[in-house]
């Protein structure tokens, strides 16, 4: 390899881009079979396809950073740039689902009975499962911050220990709000308040699952030695985003099922 005069990352070729494209062409139209046809083939290819280049593609970024050095710290402040649009970008995309449900929910419309919750919406007690869904979040923010604190310390056990905690108050969390969904007295179909309580909490606990497996890849590479105390972004990355999906909670827990009941 030539000498390389700058420390920038020159990335090889790659198939993952044209392939990931591929992959999520086939799930949007996987989707749209399901939908519309009651036919799940489609969806189940596109969404396994969506699956290998997803792991191929983060694999080899993992080769690039751990064992071949190409993330110097220019390459570093870059991918922090990015991450931090990233989760600029999802606010944007949750604050539109807030938009909608104080539009409705502010000025209720006379077909909803002038009042909010609507006419005849029995909404979920915030003090129940809600309630303890925000411990569990908040616990797991503490618990994040633990596990970066002892990377950076270099106390390898306590790290472990800490971000498996994490992870699994993240799959507990998902658990409890899959058995709140199944027990809800109202469904999607109910009218502006259905769609909006759904639509915002159901986006939010698909953050949960992406955020809880994005820890759960930073755990097994934490057991592989792949963090060391001052190269780490790839936790830090999973840090942010999880800390974004523990605020966007307490958003939604305040407005929708504490003020919107």
């Amino acid at each position: 390899m030539a000498h390389q005069a700058h420390s920038y990352h020159m990335v090889d070729p790659s198939p993952w881009p044209i392939l990931g494209a591929a992959a999520a062409l086939l799930t949007t139209s996987g989707l749209t079979m399901w939908f519309h046809y009651n036919s799940p083939q489609l969806l189940i290819i596109g969404l396994t396809s969506t699956a290998l280049v997803m792991f191929q593609w983060w694999r080899d970024i993992v080769r690039e950073s751990t064992f071949q050095g190409h993330h110097t710290p220019t390459v570093q402040k870059g991918l922090r740039y990015g991450m931090v649009l990233f989760i600029t970008s999802e606010a944007f995309f949750f604050l539109g689902f807030f938009w909608a449900f104080f539009h409705s929910s502010l000025a209720p419309t006379p077909e909803l009975g002038g009042q909010w919750p609507p006419v005849g919406i029995k909404p979920l007690d915030p003090m129940d499962v809600p309630l303890l869904n925000t411990a569990i979040l908040l616990a797991s923010g503490v618990t994040v911050t633990w596990a970066h604190h002892s990377i950076t310390e270099a106390n390898r056990k306590q790290a472990i220990q800490a971000l498996a905690l994490t992870v699994l108050l993240g799959f507990y969390f998902t658990g409890l709000q899959a058995m709140e969904y199944y027990e809800a007295p109202f469904s999607i179909a109910d009218g502006v308040y259905g769609s909006t309580f759904f639509v915002a909490t159901g986006f939010h606990g698909l953050h949960v699952i992406i955020g809880s497996t994005f820890l759960l890849v930073c755990l097994f590479r934490l057991i592989k030695f792949h963090f060391t105390p001052t190269h780490h972004f790839g936790f830090e990355a999973a840090a942010w985003y999880w800390h974004f999906v523990d605020v966007v909670w307490l958003f939604l827990y305040i407005s929708i099922y504490w003020w919107g009941s």
